[in-house]
């Protein structure tokens, strides 16, 4: 690789392309089930359970046993170590039922085969008798049943809510339903074990957290975690959807490797994947507000039921911050707002893209919709009227001290012309009240302030491993993942603006246990800021060894050694980065360095509900405008306008590409994706053809997506960057309150729509005819 002088290309704050973009778009990028198949590879498959709560009364595997090319089955009794998978200690998630079912679709065994297929066929022919059992499936028939909490709840309060609530001038009541979300990654479930020897097992998984994987398999299999070894090359999507769920794929995979002495994988079908596996939480939130003839909020208190499924999981920190996000950008003077982690009988649920914080921004939104239609004026500017000043405390007491959303929204208003827009459609709707006509519009723009940290302040920690050769190139490992976000191209532009090189010199290798252990799951939108900063870390250790080097070999001063592009200079002397390395190498130099970085400045105290969870804050707005046929429901949107803060971007192009995907997959949360179970506890939508998630046909017919490029991030973050994985998201609300004013409409907005999420068709529609009727 040779440096061309000046330049040098993907340094950081530059356009530069995914590392794997290309290999992505030719089918050349290899995933978890494109790995070369070990010889006597066999396959596992799951069976699932038939009944939503019940007793296992009997199990007869005769003719699953009898069916070609089984090996086997593993059930419970099989484990020899804990039959437990759950990432919180609860000891609440077993890999497989025993004795008791909680939901429709947890797996009771797994049929090892010497074909998938063989596997899969024969896991439907096991006879499972059960004794039924009363089931609850929604959060409010689980609190009204008695079923209690999966996890402790949270309270968070300042002030006193209830004195200003019966002390404000005007009050509104309400109950909000929230739809939850299937990741629908592209690629599925799937983990492949080979056994070791001794105790050793490899595990490769499509997996967020490598270092959780590597423990649960290590407790499964009553290991230590030395021995368990698990490789990630990269996912097709994640969404959250595989920082805990994959563990059950990884342990049944490892048990089946270790009991047969034979690699094994466990690929399940769509249909399987969906019903087995954990989705977005779902809420039932019962809010009021107080407030003023202006519109400026006096007090809100607010409860907010979970459907959390039959575990924990993550259920705890999913339900926190849907709190710590029920101001979303407003500041409540007098505030009270509580946690209720219902247990119910279906799926356990878990992460997803906002991690609860949707679940509250969407609360505070519903709220300010409220105040407007109540008062008559334009929700924008009730928005603008509650917006947090920097000094003000959050509902759990961090000051806000980086507020830009003025500015971002005077930006917005002005570009997308909201005003003169906002105009036009209250005229069309006018006109068509007139004529009988049947599509009305809506227009909303709607802001997001998004808190970057995990909750868990031990998870704020990151290591890295970057190696020089003596040839100049540069290998760099990290303990995040990829999964298409452009983690590693962003680092490993880090890497190559440390040593001003080429980033074509640097080779990103596969996320391992075996080189950064201890790892955080890549989530929380904290990829970039925590494994970029680790990467720094190490290439700076690197450097002072260089700078120190080159100093006393071209005697010079040490702070006359400067980095420059495809060199290093020393004084007047500017020597060829790999000619550098190479003299280097030959002085003895080591070349290699770990890394390592820990958040500063947070904290948190669950018990009082007080502290710094978030290291600072991102920050966003969307206008959205759609169209609605008020005959059948449907609706397109015709415009939609971001303007997104990622502070001092690391990489536009996919800083931007992260926002368009984020917005699209909020619509389709607030839209078209409607999970439904029956009566029995059955998951009905449960593929493509039941479960809609939005097409490319979906997206704006017009869609302009702009990076804030004045902002900078007011901490120490990587290059001043901010994170962009989940903010973005919640931009997608701007569709589901421009929708509400469609709706409103056909009553002439003497009140608002109130339609639940998501806004199907069915639902609007219903909507409709209530106004109307």
């Amino acid at each position: 690789m040779k440096d061309d002088g000046n330049a040098v290309h993907g340094l950081a704050h530059q356009d530069t392309i995914h590392d794997s973009a290309i290999k992505h778009v030719t089918g050349r990028a290899d995933y978890t089930d494109d790995l070369a198949a070990p010889a006597n590879l066999a396959h596992a498959y799951l069976g699932l359970s038939q009944c939503a709560h019940g007793r296992i009364t009997g199990m007869d595997f005769t003719a699953t046993l009898a069916s070609p090319g089984v090996l086997g089955v593993l059930t419970a009794k099989n484990i020899p170590g804990v039959n437990d998978v759950s990432p919180n200690g609860k000891n609440d998630d077993p890999i497989f039922a025993d004795g008791l079912v909680q939901f429709w679709g947890q797996p009771v065994f797994a049929v090892i085969a010497e074909t998938r297929d063989q596997a899969r066929r024969a896991a439907h022919k096991a006879r499972i008798d059960y004794d039924p059992l009363p089931h609850a499936l929604d959060p409010i028939a689980a609190r009204d049943a008695g079923m209690g909490y999966v996890t402790d709840p949270l309270t968070l309060r300042r002030g006193d809510a209830p004195r200003a609530m019966a002390a404000a001038p005007r009050r509104i009541e309400g109950r909000f339903s929230i739809g939850g979300q299937d990741h629908f990654y592209l690629e599925g479930q799937i983990a492949m074990a080979l056994p070791g020897e001794d105790e050793d097992v490899v595990v490769n998984v499509s997996t967020q957290h490598p270092s959780e994987v590597q423990h649960m398999v290590a407790h499964v299999l009553k290991v230590p975690s030395h021995s368990v070894v698990v490789n990630v090359r990269r996912m097709g999507g994640g969404f959250g959807g595989k920082e805990t769920q994959m563990n059950l794929f990884a342990c049944v995979a490892a048990l089946a490797a270790k009991r047969w002495n034979r690699a094994v994988k466990i690929r399940p079908d769509r249909d399987d994947d969906m019903i087995a596996t954990g989705k977005r939480h779902d809420f039932v939130v019962d809010y009021a507000v107080g407030f003023d003839d202006d519109g400026r909020i006096r007090a809100v208190e607010g409860d907010w039921y979970a459907r959390c499924g039959f575990s924990a999981d993550l259920s705890g920190p999913v339900t926190d911050r849907a709190l710590f996000h029920a101001d979303n950008a407003y500041f409540y003077p007098d505030v009270r707002v509580s946690s209720h982690p219902m247990k119910t009988n279906t799926v356990s649920n878990t992460a997803f893209r906002g991690f609860g914080g949707p679940q509250g921004v969407i609360v505070a939104e519903r709220m300010i919709e409220e105040i407007a239609y109540a008062l008559g004026l334009d929700p924008l500017e009730v928005r603008r009227r509650n917006l947090y000043e920097n000094g003000q405390l959050t509902p759990y007491h961090q000051e806000v001290h980086d507020q830009i959303l003025p500015r971002i929204l005077d930006e917005l208003e002005a570009s997308s012309d909201y005003q003169a827009r906002r105009q036009a459609v209250l005229d069309w709707n006018a006109r068509m009240d007139a004529a009988g006509g049947v599509i009305r519009k809506g227009i909303a723009l709607t802001p997001v302030k998004f808190g970057i940290s995990f909750t868990a302040t031990w998870f704020n920690q990151a290591g890295a491993l970057v190696h020089i050769y003596s040839d100049g190139s540069i290998m760099l490992n990290h303990g995040g993942t990829e999964m298409g976000q452009g983690l590693n191209t962003k680092v490993a532009q880090v890497v190559a603006e440390a040593f001003q090189c080429d980033i074509r010199r640097i080779k990103i290798t596969r996320t391992t246990t075996e080189k950064v252990p201890n790892t955080s799951a890549t989530a929380a939108s904290s990829g970039t800021d925590l494994n970029g900063m680790a990467a720094l870390d190490a290439a700076d250790q690197i450097k002072a060894r260089l700078v120190e080097f080159v100093a006393e070999r071209w005697q010079v001063p040490p702070d006359a050694v400067t980095f420059v592009p495809g060199h290093i200079r020393a004084g007047d002397h500017q020597i060829p980065f790999t000619e550098v390395i190479k003299a280097a190498y030959m002085a003895r130099i080591h070349l290699s360095a770990a890394g390592f970085y820990k958040t500063p400045k947070i904290h948190w105290d669950r018990a009082t509900g007080k502290g710094r969870p978030f290291y600072y804050y991102a920050y966003g707005a969307a206008v959205s405008e759609v169209s609605v046929d008020t005959l059948t429901g449907e609706y397109v949107i015709d415009r939609t306008d971001v303007l997104h803060d990622v502070g001092r971007s690391l990489n536009p192009a996919i800083d931007k590409g992260q926002v368009e995907g984020a917005f699209v997959q909020g619509a389709g949360w607030l839209t078209t994706e409607e999970l439904w179970w029956d009566a029995q506890g059955r998951l009905r939508t449960h593929a493509p053809s039941t479960y809609k998630v939005p097409l490319a046909s979906d997206r704006p017919r017009v869609f302009n997506v702009r990076l804030t490029d004045w902002s900078e991030a007011a901490e120490r973050t990587i290059k001043r960057s901010k994170a962009v994985g989940e903010p973005p998201f919640m931009l997608g609300i701007s569709v589901f309150e421009a929708i509400n004013m469609a709706v409103a409409s056909v009553a002439g907005y003497r009140e608002p729509a109130r339609l639940d999420a998501p806004a199907t068709p069915e639902r609007v529609l219903m909507a409709v005819e209530r106004l109307r009727g």
